[in-house]
């Protein structure tokens, strides 16, 4: 059976230092769209090490939570930090939930549907876990127009090693990332009274080594198109993406916008 995600996963470390620490950031004005009440039970599908699953937990008194996710160091990482009953994590693929039919109120894709090749696949398994009158809700981040930390590493590295012009391209172009396309998907799919929206948060780094560590790394599509290239290639890259964050000041902290999509709609 195919599995549903083209994410680079392997360290849990690695990905908490390129989004496991932004997810943190994302989740409470997620929550905030995507609603949560007391005595839910929720299910986070491609939950990463736990940022949102945690979040769901402290937003409401809610009565379960289950994450799940694909990648074993993830799910590993995220019952080592977890100490509340209501929670679980599950190793899973998108497109086989590991849950009943019709046993969530909620079901929450945070940040992945981006990374599958079939996303209604798994958008119709999300509807199969929710009960009648359910919530479904998603965010995917607008990797094109409201993602600044990726287009400087992106668009830079296109632009000094021509190998990564193709990896770029499919970077951008990735599922539901354009305008409109989340909410378009949630109707295809059958879901009711959707509404979308803008999310918002800023990306903060110490330095260029806290801005390019997850570059060193093994996890997300920069990692990935890292390891393709000769350590020659890689020191190019490295500092011509160097120069465009420092861009004429010293090196130190900087603050980046990162918008994403976001959706909502009731099963019916």
């Amino acid at each position: 059976m195919a599995q549903s995600s083209t994410f680079t996963a392997a360290s849990a470390d690695d990905y908490e230092q390129l989004m496991g620490r932004w997810s943190r950031r994302l989740a409470p004005p997620f929550l905030d769209f995507a609603g949560v009440g007391d005595g839910d039970r929720v299910l986070d599908v491609g939950c990463g090490t736990g940022s949102l699953t945690f979040a769901v937990a402290s937003h409401a008194n809610v009565t379960e939570v289950v994450g799940v996710d694909l990648s074993t160091a993830y799910i590993e990482r995220a019952k080592s930090n977890c100490s509340d009953d209501r929670i679980e994590f599950l190793e899973g693929d998108a497109f086989d939930l590991p849950v009943d039919d019709a046993a969530f109120d909620r079901v929450f894709s945070f940040l992945v549907l981006q990374f599958i090749p079939n996303p209604m696949r798994a958008i119709a398994e999300m509807r199969r876990t929710l009960r009648p009158g359910g919530v479904a809700a998603a965010a995917v981040w607008d990797v094109r127009g409201g993602l600044i930390f990726n287009r400087l590493f992106f668009d830079t590295a296109a632009a000094v090693v021509p190998e990564a012009a193709e990896r770029r391209k499919q970077n951008y172009t990735r599922p539901l990332t354009r305008p409109g396309e989340l909410a378009e998907a949630w109707r295809a799919a059958g879901f009711k009274a959707t509404q979308d929206a803008m999310l918002t948060i800023r990306m903060d780094y110490e330095s260029f080594a806290d801005y390019w560590a997850p570059y060193e790394g093994k996890d997300g599509p920069g990692a990935a198109l890292m390891a393709e290239l000769s350590a020659e290639q890689r020191a190019l890259i490295q500092q011509k993406v160097q120069s465009a964050y420092l861009d004429g000041d010293a090196d130190g902290p900087r603050s980046y916008a990162a918008t994403a999509w976001a959706v909502t709609g009731l099963a019916p």
